[in-house]
């Protein structure tokens, strides 16, 4: 069972305070985990890029990207991939986020604070890899934060083409339970590439809806560990 950490000293802004036409909904704050658990728990994710330096940005993006549990787009060429790989749940977390950090990545903005806070929320049971293993190689994974029936992904990575596909199918197959009806998995925003796994948009006001009644829903088993 997650353990609560204690309850964040800042507060956000209200839905209705929101820009309707700005992704952006605060600056500042912390990484603690009272207040990373608050954001998700508004529908709200931080992100250390723009100005000023040093402080830390809230998202919630207007349209918002959300793959449909029986969506997913799974090729011939990844359903192969998937037979010759093994998934595995949270048994090297830190090694994952450290993959997905990698600076020689395009677009890179996992840095040290982000993966400090997010490991730690992993040791308090909030925050989740999937990773595909190779014998007892990782050959690629993800990452998220599992609240209730809410799974908000972080990022992804692969050393082996198709590697990063795999472990969604894996985190997929994992929400499809007797509660998958009231499960919701955000990816953010649609990229292309996750357009082409089966992501849509939704409105940020049917995002939060939908929000609301996942949140209310179980842990998947697989994710509560003691």
């Amino acid at each position: 069972m997650p353990i609560e950490p204690a309850p964040s000293r800042w507060s956000f802004p209200d839905p209705g305070d929101w820009d309707p036409d700005s992704d952006l909904v605060g600056v500042g704050a912390d990484l603690e985990g009272g207040t990373l658990l608050a954001a998700y728990r508004r529908g709200i994710f931080p992100m250390p890029i723009g100005e000023p330096a040093g402080r830390m940005h809230w998202f919630s993006p207007v349209d918002r990207g959300v793959l449909p549990l029986a969506g997913l787009r799974v090729s011939r060429s990844l359903r192969r991939a998937a037979r010759d790989l093994e998934i595995r749940v949270d048994t090297a977390f830190e090694e994952v986020i450290v993959a997905c950090a990698d600076p020689s990545r395009d677009s890179g903005w996992i840095d040290s604070d982000v993966q400090q806070a997010y490991t730690a929320l992993h040791r308090d049971g909030w925050a989740h890899s999937v990773e595909a293993w190779r014998g007892e190689h990782l050959v690629g994974g993800l990452y998220g934060v599992a609240v209730g029936g809410l799974f908000a992904g972080e990022s992804m990575f692969h050393r082996e083409r198709d590697a990063s596909k795999v472990a969604l199918v894996g985190l997929v197959d994992l929400l499809r339970d007797e509660h998958a009806g009231r499960r919701l998995l955000d990816t953010q925003w649609r990229t292309p590439h996750l357009a082409s796994l089966g992501v849509v948009e939704i409105p940020r006001t049917e995002y939060l809806t939908r929000l609301a009644v996942a949140l209310a829903a179980p842990l998947p088993a697989v994710f509560d560990r003691p």
